[in-house]
C-alpha cells in the first residue's frame, strides 16, 4: 500500500497527465464521521465509548483513516459551547455526525436539517422533537434510546428493595440536561404511587454535588435515586460516590460506571453497547440509507450491578433475592 505522503506526492507528478475524471475521482475525499462529545476526549467513560464506536465500525469493514476519517469537537464540560461547536461540524460538511446524547443531539439538530445525525443514547426525542416517531424518525435524526419507559420507576422500587424502611427517598436532578426531564416526573409519580416522599435536590454543575447531599441529609433522605445524566456520569460519579458514602446513603444510578467508582448499585442499561451500536446506523447511512428511514433502537438487556463492598461499608444488607438477581457483583 503506498503512503498517504508518497501518495500526494505521486499524484501531484502525475496530476497533469491524468484525464480530469479520474483526477477527480483520485482526489475524493474518504467518508467523514463528526463527533460531538460534551466532556472531554481523554476522560473516561467518553474515550471507552469512542473506542466502542470504532470497535462497531471495524465489525462493518471500516478502517479508519482508510476507509473513513473522524472529526472531533468536544464542549470540555461546558454545555453552552455545544451550538457554536455544532456548527463548527456542519462547515466541514461530515457524511454523518455522531452525537452522543440528547444534549449534543438537540445543538446539533438546530444546526443542520440535512445532515444525517446518530444519537447512540437518545432520550425524549419526540417530546423534544428531534424526531416524529421511533419507528419512522421522519427527518435526519435517528439512533439507540436507551432511556426505556418505566426504568426510573424501576429505580425507585430498588431502593426501596435496599432500604425497605424508607419513606423518604431523595432524587439527585441535573437540570442542565433535557433528558433529565422525564426521569424527574417518572420518578414524582411512582413515588405517588408508592406513597413515598420524593425530595428533590437539583444541581447544574458538579460544584453542586455535596450542597446537595447536605440537602439530602438535612431532609432525613434514607436512600437516593441518581439521575442518567451528561454531567452526572462524565464530571461527577466519582464525586458522587465518595459523598454518598461520607453522608452514609445509598444511592441507585442507572449506569454501571457510578458502581466501579464505588457507587452502590445501578440499573439500566450498557451504554457501551449504545455506541457500539451506533456504527450499525452510521454504516447504513454511508451505504445510503435515510435517518428518516432507520427506526430507533431500544436495548433489550438490562443489567444490574452491586458493589458489595460498597454495601457493606454502608452497613447494608443486602437481599439474597436482589444478589441472585444481579449480572454482576464487584466484590
Amino acid at each position: 500500500m503506498i503512503a498517504r505522503r508518497e501518495f500526494i506526492t505521486l499524484l501531484g507528478g502525475a496530476a497533469a497527465a491524468w484525464p480530469q475524471a479520474l483526477l477527480a475521482q483520485a482526489t475524493a475525499r474518504r467518508p467523514l464521521v463528526a463527533f460531538l462529545a460534551w466532556p472531554s476526549l481523554q476522560g473516561e467513560p467518553i474515550s471507552t465509548y469512542i473506542r466502542q464506536f470504532l470497535k462497531g465500525m471495524r465489525e462493518f469493514g471500516y478502517a479508519e483513516g482508510r476507509d473513513f476519517e473522524m472529526a472531533y469537537r468536544t464542549a470540555e464540560g461546558h454545555s453552552d459551547r455545544l451550538p457554536k461547536l455544532a456548527a463548527e461540524l456542519v462547515q466541514l460538511n461530515p457524511n454523518v455526525i455522531v452525537a452522543p446524547a440528547t444534549m449534543q443531539a438537540v445543538a446539533v439538530k438546530e444546526a443542520t436539517t440535512t445532515i444525517p445525525i446518530v444519537v447512540p443514547v437518545l432520550a425524549d426525542a419526540i417530546g423534544l422533537g428531534l424526531i416524529e416517531s421511533d419507528a419512522r424518525p421522519g427527518g435526519n435524526l435517528t439512533g439507540v434510546a436507551p432511556y426505556v419507559k418505566g426504568l426510573p420507576a424501576k429505580q425507585l422500587e430498588l431502593a426501596k428493595e435496599i432500604v425497605p424502611t424508607a419513606t423518604r427517598i431523595g432524587l439527585l436532578d441535573d437540570v442542565s440536561d433535557p433528558k433529565a426531564h422525564p426521569q424527574r416526573r417518572e420518578i414524582e409519580a411512582a413515588g405517588q404511587s408508592l406513597k413515598i416522599k420524593i425530595v428533590i435536590s437539583e444541581v447544574r454543575t458538579s460544584d453542586d454535588i455535596g450542597s446537595a447531599y447536605e440537602a439530602f441529609a438535612r431532609e432525613r433522605v434514607e436512600v437516593v435515586v441518581v439521575e442518567q445524566s451528561n454531567m452526572l456520569l462524565n464530571n461527577a460519579r466519582k464525586q458522587i460516590a465518595e459523598t454518598a458514602a461520607a453522608k452514609r446513603l445509598p444511592s441507585v444510578y442507572g449506569y454501571r460506571e457510578h458502581v466501579e467508582v464505588g457507587g452502590l448499585i445501578s440499573y439500566g442499561v450498557d451504554l457501551n453497547w449504545c455506541f457500539y451500536r451506533a456504527a450499525y446506523y452510521v454504516d447504513k447511512i454511508l451505504r445510503g440509507a435515510k435517518p428518516a428511514d432507520l427506526p430507533v433502537e431500544f436495548p433489550t438487556k438490562l443489567e444490574l450491578v452491586l458493589n458489595l463492598k460498597t454495601a457493606k461499608a454502608l452497613g447494608l444488607e443486602i437481599p439474597p433475592t436482589l444478589l441472585a438477581r444481579a449480572d454482576e457483583v464487584i466484590e
